[in-house]
């Protein structure tokens, strides 16, 4: 009985994790208000900030997830995909978090305007991940109005959905919060034993887990696999995304991107913004 029990407060758990994490059911403003183009939620702008314009692009191109690595460097989080690349001008904070504060002020509380669906920002830490959540954690309370929120075992939905990626050291102290303004990024390996209510996003490479890359035919077993991977995260109100996917334009990667949408993959990941976006608008 204490294990049925225990189901059943898991799975209810997964289910609450899932309503405030997933699109809402209409999701227009009550008071009619003007919607905007319609956000295509299950494109990740993969490398957002090597983009010109970082942030910015994406959402023209109507991405409902983009992706930025920091560093912690004498006490501020900069933007670069490495080491060498690091510009102290080029921080989180100026890149991501005040324009999205400043995007959904003048939106009336959400990043695309009559849609309530959070954003999601996968923040992939690069230096020692305990030190640099600890400081992102700093920085996040400074903007917690914008950001999901969990508290004491409650999620509250904000504008923008944190997801913490990279240095696996970062969990340490999130898992010793009971009031956080991000979730985890975990693995294949995590499946079935993380809540979705601390894992919101299951992520892993592509290349590790399957041998398809868009030529031919898609491999039966492996089709089966893929698919009860999703299924698995969902049944626990999870996310799903895969890095290392084909990106070069053509027909291999249009028939992969056809197979993860099969299988119900939450996010594309992409560094190609127009090719993505063309892609889900012919398949909606």
């Amino acid at each position: 009985m204490a294990h049925v029990t225990r189901r059943r407060v898991l799975t209810g758990l997964a289910a609450t994790t899932a309503a405030v994490l997933a699109p809402p059911a209409g999701s227009a403003f009550a008071d009619g208000r003007h919607r905007g183009p319609r956000p295509l939620w299950r494109a990740h702008a993969h490398n957002d900030y090597e983009h010109p314009r970082p942030l910015f692009d994406a959402l023209d191109h109507r991405f409902g997830s983009v992706e930025a690595d920091i560093f912690l460097v004498d006490g501020a989080l900069l933007i670069a995909h490495s080491a060498d690349e690091l510009d102290p001008t080029r921080t989180l904070e100026g890149l991501y978090l005040a324009p999205l504060a400043a995007r959904v002020k003048a939106n009336r509380g959400s990043v695309y305007r009559g849609y309530r669906q959070p954003l999601q920002l996968l923040i992939d830490i690069k230096t020692e991940g305990s030190a640099t959540y600890l400081a992102l954690d700093e920085l996040l309370r400074r903007y917690r109005h914008l950001f999901t929120t969990y508290s004491h075992g409650r999620i509250r939905r904000g504008p923008v959905t944190a997801v913490i990626s990279g240095d696996r050291a970062a969990r340490i102290p999130m898992e010793a919060q009971t009031v956080r303004r991000a979730f985890y990024d975990g693995r294949l390996g995590d499946l079935g034993t993380s809540e979705a209510s601390f894992a919101s996003l299951i992520s892993d490479n592509w290349t590790l887990n399957f041998t398809w890359l868009g030529a031919g035919a898609f491999p039966g077993a492996e089709r089966t696999r893929l698919r009860a991977m999703v299924d698995t995260a969902h049944a626990r109100g999870q996310q799903v995304r895969f890095w290392a996917t084909p990106d070069v334009a053509g027909p291999e990667r249009d028939a992969l991107w056809t197979e993860l949408l099969a299988a119900g993959v939450d996010y594309l990941n992409t560094d190609d913004l127009a090719g993505l976006e063309a892609f889900l608008d012919a398949h909606r």
